[in-house]
Formats: structure tokens, sequence, C-alpha cells
């Protein structure tokens, strides 16, 4: 297991690439024409899949690595530099391009019921990188109860993200896109700073030299 302070390490580095806060512009242009209840309930599924597949890159990530035979170091250093690209995004105030494409949301507009899994609970909020820093995060100890704690880490921040998309319209009024992106930024920030110590991780792992 770890500490107390790097479990809070974590839930903060999670909380940066879930970033749910950077999804609301997309989650009420999607949902513009639903009721508040439809809205409301699309929110809740969003939350629920995006925490699901949080949980199941807990528990079973390090066994797809093994199946595809690639290392936790070649992992580290991969995901690392995606998530510093999506950081950049971040830092510019634009949604990572790694998480849609025009032609999706397109897409989505057109499909009302399937919004909630596609494209706002994956990819728009748990995409790759935010399944790359789970799967890492979960490497850092191989007991049994860490992964209960990361399993409670996800399940908390599916309920942050169910709460801050059923107040989207409210927190869009108040904060307006200026607000949103200054949050944004400051993520993209914490994000950068995180991709970086996996790319040094990663690094480590494979040169032991660097550590000299």
């Amino acid at each position: 297991m770890l500490s107390l302070n790097e479990y809070i390490q974590v839930f903060i580095g999670i909380m940066a690439i879930f970033s749910p806060l950077s999804a609301i512009p997309i989650f009420i242009s999607l949902t513009a024409t639903s009721s508040q209840e439809d809205k409301n309930q699309t929110a809740k599924t969003v939350a629920l899949a995006a925490g699901i597949a949080g949980i199941v890159s807990v528990w079973i990530g390090e066994y797809i690595l093994l199946f595809f035979g690639i290392s936790i170091a070649a992992f580290k250093i991969a995901g690392g530099i995606l998530l510093l690209l999506m950081s950049i995004n971040m830092l510019n105030a634009e949604i990572p391009k790694a998480k849609h494409t025009k032609n999706e949301l397109e897409e989505a507009k057109n499909t009302s019921k399937e919004i909630a899994i596609v494209p706002l609970a994956i990819p728009l909020i748990a995409g790759p990188g935010a399944i790359s820093t789970i799967i890492i995060f979960s490497q850092k100890s191989h007991s049994f109860m860490h992964l209960i704690i990361m399993s409670l880490i996800i399940t908390t921040l599916a309920l942050y993200i169910w709460g801050i998309l059923r107040m989207s319209t409210y927190i869009n009024k108040k904060l307006g896109i200026t607000g949103i992106n200054v949050v944004s930024r400051v993520m993209g920030l914490l994000l950068a700073s995180i991709s970086v110590q996996f790319i040094i991780s990663g690094l480590t792992l494979v040169f032991p030299f660097l550590t000299k």
C-alpha cells in the first residue's frame, strides 16, 4: 500500500485527467434539447460508465498489458507522452483532441440516447489518458488493499463527475467560459507535471543508470 500523501496525489492526478468541468460546454450542447430529467439521467449514466471504465482498468489493466507483452516502463513513457500532449491542449483551453473528433460530436447529436456512453463518458471523460493514468497508478503497489483503495477513489470521482454534470447549467452560468477555461488550465498544469513524472519514471526503469 501507499502512504496517505501518495493516495491524495493519486486522487488529485486522476481528478485532473477526468476533468468533467472541461466537458460541460459539450455536455450542454449535446443535451440542449433534453428535459432536465433527461439531463440528470444522462449525467448519472456518464458518471456510471466512466466509473466502470476506471474500475475495470484498476483490476485488469495489468493483465491487458501482460497479454500484449507491454512492459510497465514502456506504458509509463507512452502514457506520459499522451498525457503531456493532452495537458498542452488543456493549457490552451482546448478539449484534448485525443478525446473526440468533430465527426464523433456531430454523430452524437443525432443519437441523443447514446451520448451518455459515447462520446461523453468514453472517450471525453474516461479517455485514453485517463485509462493510462489509472493503470499506471494501480501498478504502484500489488497489494489487494491498494486495488480496493483505488476502486474507492474511482467511485468517489464518479460521484464528483455526476455532481458536476448535474449542475452543469448552473456552473456554466456562474463561471462562464473564462472561468471554466481557468480551471481547465490549472488542471492542465497539474497534468503536465504528472505526465513528465511518468516519463521520467519509465526512462529510469529502462535506463537504470539515469538514477545514479
